[in-house]
């Protein structure tokens, strides 16, 4: 029933315009629930017309119908995204399970943009997704219980290894904090049996990034920074599905 994945495109596009709002202003200190919205330029309220997700953004051709000033394209790219994700997931889903699945998308969303941006994962986000799993990973039968609670303890615990281990030999920080808690919300959400392909993946698209800034003329080093997080929420998914189709979990 084709009426079902558009739901899930609508209700994506709503949830990332909310998304991107929560990604522009939470670092700069503002808040995204007070107030009404307004143009980030002239700081004029927007009304209805203005906040159509993606409709409102080709209408006006990208910028403030006051001032012009241009709309953050962060807008419209999360707005996609997060209309992608709700479309797919009610398209493959009953709706129970595809909610489920697009929160789950739509939390991955955000925080691989927030670390792409910023280099931070906040605790608030990472460990709401955490508990989240393990109350909705039931729902999308990714894992049983156990194995998401395994899943949350091992996640957490290799990558705190990891960034004791580096830090015991370089004498620096080598990981942020919040990755070993991402893991933990992926492994929350989805089994300890999907993190060694998870980390797999995020591996080789760590090493795809470096290959592809080489190739800009832009070589990577030891103290170069990779966005772990990011990369761990794009190799959730696929290292889920790897794990299945190798009958893993």
């Amino acid at each position: 029933m084709i009426l079902v994945p558009v739901i899930g495109l609508v209700l994506g596009a709503l949830v990332g315009s909310f998304l991107a709002t929560v990604l522009l202003r939470w670092p700069a200190g503002r808040s995204a629930l007070a107030g009404r919205s307004h143009c980030d330029a002239c700081d004029r309220a927007l009304g209805p017309a203005d906040l159509v997700p993606l409709l409102s953004f080709a209408w006006h051709r990208g910028r403030c119908r006051t001032c012009r000033a241009p709309i953050d394209r962060t807008h419209l790219a999360v707005e996609i995204i997060a209309a992608a994700i709700g479309g797919f997931a009610f398209a493959a889903a009953s709706p129970p399970a595809a909610l489920a699945w697009a929160v789950l998308g739509w939390g991955l969303l955000l925080l691989a943009a927030f670390d792409w941006r910023y280099f931070w994962l906040s605790d608030m986000l990472t460990l709401s997704l955490a508990a989240l799993g393990l109350i909705l990973g039931q729902v999308i039968h990714a894992a049983p219980l156990v194995d998401r609670l395994i899943g949350a303890a091992a996640g957490y615990g290799v990558l705190w290894l990891v960034a004791r281990a580096y830090r015991s030999l370089r004498h620096r920080e080598g990981m942020g904090g919040g990755d070993p808690k991402l893991l933990a919300a992926i492994g929350a959400w989805l089994g300890w049996q999907a993190l060694p392909f998870v980390l797999l993946a995020a591996s080789s698209l760590g090493l795809l990034l470096a290959a592809i800034a080489s190739a800009r003329g832009r070589p990577m080093s030891a103290t170069t920074a990779l966005p772990l997080g990011t990369l761990l929420c794009l190799a959730a998914l696929p290292g889920w599905f790897g794990a299945r189709a190798l009958g893993i979990g």
